[in-house]
């Protein structure tokens, strides 16, 4: 069975999470540090410390990356994640101190849990103390606790979602290269799955009925009635065994995002948070373009892992087992 994000060696993934305030942290570390890209779609997008990850930015490489719920809140986390590296002495040399290099990126669970829930500096440290490189947990975990899917007629119609991870291996020529995905789910839109189109999660015909609706035919017709402007985003982490530059590994997490196109509609709207980071922490050899496929078939298979494991809680239905 896949380890999920963690399939790659070293990648850790640790969570923190607030089953009370239903919301939480999770943190990627890459402690040896991994050449990042980053791609963003969605226009609700919370985050910071993004700018490491452009290719024409001084610093090589990052050395974590926070998700984190709380909406803008929920920042804060990262600071958590720079503190516990920096007791372990990894981060930027700078000549007098070593710097940790964590961007981070938040999703909108306040509607969903309890509003003065956030994970803060504490939560972040919890996490990447928590991080280790065995197989990542998934469902209604870390920053995927308070996470909800189908919210085009409000969170009383909508179900749960969370966390979920995936690896490709690649083959042929390209044996022994990987590509692995960690995605946090918490879309305006449904979860489909990828070869069939049927709708797994998403929005429901009333609050006391699992009929499953078309959330985009909705928005085609302008029937928007109790949507929610600020209850979304999806929040991936990409990485690869693949050696890679910055300006490939950007064109990665672009490649990736096809994998949420193919998973999610609809997606990328205007109250959607969309982010996609790629990681390389490798020294393998392998096209981008190839790459990018796998990354695709990752990105799907951990959304669709997200909403399948995800239980019934805080009085939404679930796929998943309940808690």
């Amino acid at each position: 069975m896949s380890k999920g994000l963690t399939e790659i060696a070293g990648i850790k993934v640790g969570h923190a999470t607030d089953r009370e305030g239903l919301t939480g942290c999770t943190a990627i570390l890459c402690e040896a540090g991994a050449v990042a890209g980053v791609d963003v779609r969605g226009s609700a997008a919370g985050s910071e410390e993004f700018e490491l990850m452009n290719p024409l930015h001084v610093t090589g490489v990052i050395h974590g990356v926070c998700l984190a719920g709380g909406s803008a809140f929920g920042l804060e986390a990262a600071s958590g994640v720079r503190r516990f590296l920096e007791k372990k002495g990894i981060g930027f040399d700078t000549g007098v101190a070593r710097v940790p290099l964590v961007p981070g990126a938040i999703l909108f669970d306040l509607a969903f849990g309890s509003a003065a829930a956030r994970p803060t500096r504490e939560t972040g440290e919890k996490a990447a103390a928590a991080a280790n490189d065995g197989p990542v947990e998934e469902g209604a975990v870390g920053a995927g606790t308070g996470a909800t899917v189908g919210k085009v007629h409000g969170m009383r119609c909508a179900m749960k979602a969370g966390i979920g991870s995936a690896c490709v291996w690649l083959d042929g020529e390209l044996t022994g290269v990987r590509v692995a995905a960690l995605a946090a789910v918490n879309a305006l839109g449904d979860v489909r799955d990828p070869e069939t189109g049927q709708i797994l999660a998403g929005t429901r015909e009333s609050a006391d009925s699992m009929n499953l609706i078309d959330s985009a035919a909705v928005m085609k017709r302008g029937d928007r009635a109790g949507f929610s402007s600020s209850s979304n985003t999806t929040l991936v982490v990409v990485a690869t065994n693949a050696k890679l530059t910055k300006p490939m590994a950007t064109k990665l997490a672009q490649l990736a995002s096809i994998g949420v196109a193919r998973t999610i509609a609809p997606v990328w709207t205007m109250s959607d948070g969309d982010v996609v980071i790629a990681l390389s922490a490798g020294d393998q050899q392998a096209p981008v373009d190839a790459l990018g496929v796998a990354a695709a078939e990752a990105v799907s298979q951990a959304i669709v892992r997200a909403v399948r494991l995800a239980p019934s809680m805080g009085g939404l239905p679930g796929l998943g087992s309940k808690v």
